[in-house]
């Protein structure tokens, strides 16, 4: 259970060898009489928010949901005016593809890097080369440059840095708070960027309705100043200390060794996998099912998106409540995916799609956000960067296979095609992982969670 898993993570249990005393934690990045102390403000004592009752956990939050509700704006805009540019589905596969593909290129790497770096000075430098490559989106459509071309070489760059941000972030939110919180704080976090995806792209439909596009990327580059400041302002004595690996050849065979061996690992990884390739390509089927499904242009296109986002904030905050995550919780939820993107591609109008997609958004929270915080408390310490990183991989580095894929079938078969597709694709996870998961086979016993935690060696 993730409440026994937590233990693992309780500072001073994994010490490097050779480490010195507590005060002095190998990698703490704060130097010789560096000492963790709780940070909690408030009794933080249960229930959905308790996580935010740390004020370095609050800083990052609130950081993260002005940066990434920018990040949605983008996101959106960038779509749309590939849309408007091109008229084609394969073109905005194309261009997902490219901001993808370097997840899925060096995302695992990525995952090497977080469990290297001291976190909170690398998400620092990350975030400024972010607001750099924002800013030159928002100069080129100011000045009435952004192509195809550039979009793509700017998408490019954009995954590159995600690459590396991704499982720094991630693994960041469990040194903000204590053990036994870490599942609360992943599935807020969760609940924040999925908030996120309900603000970004309703301004995004605003913006571009009113008083133009390239307002959305001129906003979006300030935002990323709000989780800059938000780093800056955090007690770093309050940051648990995390065990910090030394550069050494092979970690990132041994990183993928480690979780093919672990069984919950594994087939969470593969479930996440076959759905992020065919399920969640909702920035290239979302436009043309808008577009030219429903012909609900540019508003129908960012309410839905807007919808979604809701029934993801509704599915993570119902996560905040869980004490257990385990794989038969994950299968069920494909099986939810799975109905609710059925429901969506057969909806006949935009009132219709709303109210399916808000199911497409609970069950997906549930997918991402309950694998997250599985692996969040399963995967040893010092392998949990490359843990993570891969389901970055799996989930986003899967874009550049799966937006093709779903572009092209939009384009030959239409986009309701293209969702049916991804929710065939979360059904055949679920009976693939179900079939092997020993806690679903008959006379198994169901009364606990799958355990959590690696096999003891």
């Amino acid at each position: 259970m993730i409440s026994r898993a937590a233990e693992r993570l309780r500072p001073g249990l994994r010490r490097a060898k050779g480490a010195g005393p507590p005060g002095s934690w190998p990698g703490s990045g704060s130097g010789p009489g560096f000492e963790w102390r709780s940070s909690r403000s408030g009794s933080g004592s249960g229930g959905t928010f308790r996580s935010l009752g740390r004020r370095n956990f609050r800083l990052f939050f609130v950081g993260q949901l002005t940066s990434q509700a920018g990040t949605w704006m983008q996101t959106v805009s960038v779509a749309w005016v590939v849309l408007q540019l091109t008229d084609s589905g394969v073109a905005l596969g194309v261009v997902t593809a490219a901001r993808f593909l370097p997840v899925l290129v060096l995302g695992a790497w990525g995952g090497v890097v977080a469990d290297r770096v001291e976190r909170w000075r690398f998400m620092v430098t990350t975030q400024v080369a972010f607001t750099v490559v924002a800013g030159a989106f928002a100069v080129a459509i100011v000045l009435d440059r952004l192509g195809v071309e550039l979009i793509v070489g700017l998408s490019v760059l954009f995954g590159l840095l995600t690459a590396v941000d991704n499982p720094t972030r991630r693994t960041l939110v469990a040194d903000l708070v204590e053990p036994d919180e870490v599942p609360n704080a992943v599935a807020l976090h969760s609940a924040m960027m999925t908030g996120s995806r309900v603000i970004g792209p309703a301004l995004a439909g605003v913006l571009i309705t009113t008083v133009g596009v390239e307002w959305c990327f001129i906003i979006n580059t300030l935002s990323y100043l709000a989780v800059i400041g938000a780093l800056l302002l955090m007690d770093r004595r309050a940051i648990r200390p995390a065990p910090q690996v030394a550069r050494a050849k092979g970690q990132l065979r041994e990183g993928l060794r480690y979780v093919w061996a672990t069984p919950n690992l594994r087939h969470a990884l593969v479930l996440l996998a076959v759905i992020g390739t065919l399920a969640f390509e909702y920035q290239v089927t979302l436009p043309l099912f808008a577009e030219r499904t429903l012909g609900a242009g540019a508003g129908g296109f960012t309410t839905l998106y807007s919808a979604m986002s809701v029934g993801s904030v509704a599915g993570a905050l119902l996560m905040a409540r869980r004490e257990s995550i385990d794989l038969r919780f994950l299968v069920r939820a494909s099986w939810g995916l799975a109905i609710a993107t059925t429901l969506l591609a057969l909806a006949p109008n935009l009132a219709l799609a709303l109210v399916a997609i808000v199911g497409v958004g609970t069950t997906g929270v549930f997918l991402m956000s309950g694998a997250n915080a599985l692996i969040q408390v399963e995967a040893d310490d010092r392998m949990r960067g490359r843990a993570l990183a891969l389901t970055a991989v799996v989930i986003i580095g899967s874009t550049p296979i799966g937006g093709p894929i779903a572009g092209w079938v939009s384009e030959q078969y239409g986009a309701r095609m293209g969702l049916v597709l991804g929710a065939v694709g979360a059904a055949a996870a679920a009976v693939w992982v179900g079939g092997r998961n020993p806690a679903d086979r008959p006379g198994a016993d169901r009364a606990e969670p799958s355990t959590v935690g690696p096999p003891a060696p």
